[in-house]
């Protein structure tokens, strides 16, 4: 046949990359796509093609798949695992099973470790293995992660992984391998920065795959891994009930202010960092719009409780709406109506922020909200360490007192100064910029380790 065409769909936010195969006569096959859909409709359209086949790998813990949704709209056949159980119309696969797709086929293989009923697939035309959509088990330069399930299932699920690694490390070494997890995504080991590779170069350069026992890979794969949203630990059994079918696109339908205080809503404010300093409504919580917003809205805010989104005139409310549906929070009831401006016009209390310079941090306490391994690697001497997807649960030990909360470049600096701020917290303020912008004010150097 004609040159596979094989098309990764990089989510940049999550980190994920989802696959889109043309299989040669107007159909094709997705892999492991998430419920915001818009991506692979638009490579679809473009290409002619009808996706008739949804794939996923596992029980996804960081999106809501889409596959349900293409099924129910696109008559897309479901494949997963029957180790899987889920509660939704799927043909359910077991290793060494085989599915036909018209000319190339896929073969199964049980590769448990990310999750229990994790599976890979074996893209082959004839006998020739093109590739293998390995998910969340071996990816570039590493391995996913093994402790989503429960710490009591972490170590026997690595070991699993190990095992499940060589399996795969066995294809014939020309074998393309196509992970889901990547640069970027809390699913994944710290990987390499490229998406896709070879069986031959993983073989090369993989250095779990250089591990010569199973106790060494646990030790190894184990002590790479940081803390993860909160939000995982609810989707895996989403997906397994099987995510709602959208009847049609999210939205954000203006609410109105009495309407937003009779709610009991959350205000979720995503306007840059900068703005929200400059005024915003006390107590909102503030999670900028930008590719990783998905991520920090299923670790900080409510999913169980009314959200309205406060925003910008010139934000897409589309991208808010679609980066909340994927991950399940269909809880958005809408966007404060007018926005600010409606809300300073109606007379009512806004607070601001103080924007801290390199310069300012003397005499003050100095509160540094990344994660550890961005701390370790160098962080301001004597900073409080406290990562921000742990803060709402430990802000209780912080006094209160003068503080500069500080991040990689001001966003999540400003989420956690909202978060203080919802406790009660005051004389804060939000470095602009990072440790390097502290340096280069200061003439100092960066502290390392914890």
């Amino acid at each position: 046949m004609a040159a596979l065409d094989v098309v990764p769909l990089v989510d940049e936010g999550l980190g994920n990359s989802a696959y889109l195969v043309d299989l040669g006569d107007g159909r094709a096959l997705a892999v492991d796509v998430s419920r915001d859909l818009r991506a692979v409709r638009a490579m679809a359209e473009r290409r002619g093609l009808r996706i008739a086949f949804a794939a996923d790998t596992h029980l996804h813990a960081d999106f809501l798949s889409g596959a349900r949704q293409l099924s129910a709209t696109d008559g897309a056949q479901v494949l997963a695992s029957a180790a899987g159980q889920r509660e939704f119309t799927h043909t359910g696969l077991r290793d060494g099973d085989e599915v036909d797709l018209g000319g190339l086929r896929l073969r199964v293989l049980a590769t448990p470790g990310h999750t229990h009923e994790h599976l890979s697939f074996v893209l082959s035309d004839g006998d020739r293995a093109i590739g293998v959509f390995t998910g969340g088990s071996l990816l570039v330069g590493s391995a996913a992660r093994t402790d989503l399930v429960s710490p009591e299932q972490t170590e026997s699920l690595a070991r699993a992984q190990f095992a499940s690694l060589h399996r795969l490390a066995a294809l014939p070494g020309e074998t393309a391998v196509w992970p889901t997890h990547g640069a970027g995504s809390f699913c994944s080991a710290p990987p390499s920065q490229e998406r896709t590779s070879t069986v031959a170069r993983e073989l090369a350069s993989n250095p779990l795959l250089r591990v010569a026992d199973a106790d060494a890979f646990v030790a190894a794969l184990l002590g790479s891994l940081g803390s993860f949203p909160s939000y995982f630990l609810r989707l895996a059994e989403v997906n397994r009930r099987g995510p709602a079918v959208l009847d049609q696109a999210p939205t954000l339908p203006a609410v109105d202010i009495a309407a937003v205080r009779a709610a009991g809503a959350e205000l979720v404010d995503v306007r840059p960092a900068a703005a929200f300093a400059d005024g915003h409504i006390p107590g909102a919580l503030s999670i900028p719009l930008r590719p990783a917003f998905a991520s920090w809205l299923g670790w900080l805010a409510p999913h169980d409780r009314p959200i309205v989104i406060v925003r910008d005139p010139g934000q897409d409310p589309a991208e808010v709406a679609w980066q909340a549906a994927k991950i399940g929070y269909d809880n958005l009831i809408g966007e404060l109506g007018g926005g600010m401006a409606a809300w300073d016009a109606a007379g009512h209390p806004i607070t601001r922020t103080r924007l801290a310079g390199g310069n300012d941090l003397s005499g003050v306490r100095v509160l540094d909200v990344r994660q550890t391994s961005e701390y370790v690697d160098g962080h301001v001497p004597g900073a409080v360490h406290i990562e921000l997807g742990e803060l709402p649960a430990r802000v209780d030990e912080l006094a209160a007192e003068p503080t500069v909360v500080m991040c990689g470049h001001g966003e999540r600096a400003m989420g956690a100064a909202s978060v203080l701020e919802s406790a009660g917290h005051r004389d804060l303020a939000v470095l602009v910029g990072g440790p390097g912008d502290w340096t280069k004010a200061t003439g100092r150097k960066l502290e390392t380790g914890e």
